[in-house]
């Protein structure tokens, strides 16, 4: 039988205030456990919640990223569920009027653009951490991350494999923090993602039973836990077993999910409005004043830089990974006047040493600025790609501009057409096997020789003009 999956995605988006959502307690990370607990977070008695006003206005800058509905009225509930790291005995949420409603994010994978729908994002309040592995047979309760500000935001099921799903992730986590509304630090929690995962026959309309996986934080889990999960449910049902609605948790060491406990009866959570918070009313010169901040979109740069520097589509969505990278390449291309080019090194030899060495953009230690007088110098001949790729090691390890380097070391490009044809006829001279085989029909001789002047200790030849000064010679 074949199988169509469905994933729907549930991401956890800490906002970055300086204070709480509903107390003037630090978010900042890496505290002592319990340092940064105030009264509200450890729910003493007779203390009252007061709203931040900066997580309400970053949920309406993602909402106008997405291109939403912005509810002008919202509300707060009590979620009421017993957990250890939750003083209260209830979680503030959004339920029924959230803040942000209707909205889509389009993804790339491979060639091909898909719009996923955006059921809502809503405001709420972090819980705290149970640690379990510095105690001995107990459980230790930081509430230093209890009562951060959350942004939940739902997709609808629109995902049709573990590809789709990474990229809707990896698309949102750019956009929350080319927006500046969260650090997106997974390893710190501050994005999170459970997976909702279900399989049905191919055709068929119902959803299958769905599992979710919870707290992933990190696009290589999200990727594996999901194939993981497929796969099991599709053996499930292959020989003949059910698959029971559950939670469950991806281990990494392993690569299998596990049960946490069965969703069998959903839980009632006896939402109702939060008594101590009023609705939030929200007038439309606050969205207004909002808008007129927004920066420029990713999908709208990729879109300019497409037609603007003739960058392919794939490499426009590269270059748009984060508005420091966007920033650093279109300074390459507008500096040097070589969008295509601009954007191979970028892509290309920047990325990947960058890659290698564990760093992002920020710290790339060749500026812009210096990459585009590299850039420059490929353009007008005056180095080869093998050349370029020593001055760009060379850049790397110094502070020097291309042109410095190309005259400290020598590596100008010859482009002298009487310099070259001497030394193409001395690889002719030296090379009478290769000339035969030339003469003979053999298609790859004049490569052959071509590599030898290029090779020579005086070479630096510029290889268009060796080849074609090569045929003048052997025709």
């Amino acid at each position: 039988m074949k199988w169509e999956v469905v994933i729907g995605l549930e991401v956890h988006v800490q906002l970055n205030t300086a204070s709480k959502i509903f107390s003037g307690a630090s978010t900042a990370f890496g505290a002592a456990p319990n340092t940064q607990a105030s009264a509200v977070e450890l729910a003493f008695p007779g203390v009252l919640p007061v709203l931040n006003r900066a997580a309400v206005d970053k949920a309406i800058r993602l909402g106008l990223a997405l291109d939403a509905t912005i509810n002008q009225k919202n509300v707060f509930a009590r979620k009421n569920y017993f957990y250890p790291d939750l003083p209260k005995g209830y979680q503030i949420s959004q339920m029924e009027l959230p803040i942000v409603e209707h909205g889509k994010l389009a993804i790339q994978v491979g060639d091909e653009e898909k719009v996923i729908r955006v059921t809502r994002a809503h405001l709420e309040e972090d819980a705290g951490k149970s640690l379990h592995e510095d105690f001995q047979g107990m459980t230790g309760i930081d509430l230093n991350r209890a009562g951060t500000p959350l942004l939940e935001v739902v997709s609808e099921p629109d995902m049709r494999s573990p590809d789709e799903a990474v990229a809707y992730a990896r698309t949102l986590h750019t956009l929350v923090t080319w927006l500046g509304i969260c650090d997106g630090n997974m390893q710190e929690g501050s994005f999170r993602v459970d997976a909702n995962v279900s399989v049905r026959p191919l055709g068929q309309e119902a959803f299958g039973t769905r599992r979710e996986i919870k707290n992933l934080n990190s696009f290589r889990f999200l990727q594996q836990a999901i194939e993981y999960e497929i796969q099991w449910q599709i053996d499930t049902l292959e020989d003949g077993g059910r698959v029971e609605q559950a939670t469950v948790l991806f281990d990494p060491d392993t690569g299998e999910t596990r049960m946490m406990r069965s969703k069998e009866d959903a839980h009632d959570y006896r939402y109702f409005p939060d008594p101590d918070l009023l609705p939030v009313r929200i007038d439309s010169a606050q969205i207004d004043a909002i808008r007129a901040e927004m920066p420029e979109l990713p999908g709208q740069m990729k879109a300019r830089f497409v037609a603007e520097f003739g960058v392919s589509g794939y490499d426009a969505g590269l270059l748009t990974g984060s508005r420091a990278l966007a920033a650093y390449f279109e300074t390459v291309a507008r500096a040097s006047g070589q969008g295509k080019l601009a954007a191979n090194w970028v892509n290309g030899e920047i990325a990947a040493r960058l890659n290698r060495d564990g760093k992002d953009i920020g710290d790339c230690p060749i500026s812009a600025e210096r990459l585009s007088g590299l850039v420059v110098r490929i353009a007008d001949g005056t180095l080869s790609s093998k050349l370029a790729k020593q001055v760009f090691e060379a850049l790397w390890d110094s502070e020097l501009s291309a042109d410095a380097i190309i005259e400290r070391d020598g590596l100008k490009q010859v482009s002298d057409v009487g310099a070259i044809e001497k030394m193409v006829l001395d690889a002719i001279a030296a090379n009478p096997k290769a000339v035969e085989e030339f003469r003979a029909g053999k298609e790859k001789a004049p490569n052959a020789l071509a590599g030898q002047v290029l090779k020579a200790p005086t070479g630096k030849a510029n290889p268009a003009q060796v080849q074609e000064i090569l045929k003048q010679k052997l025709a």
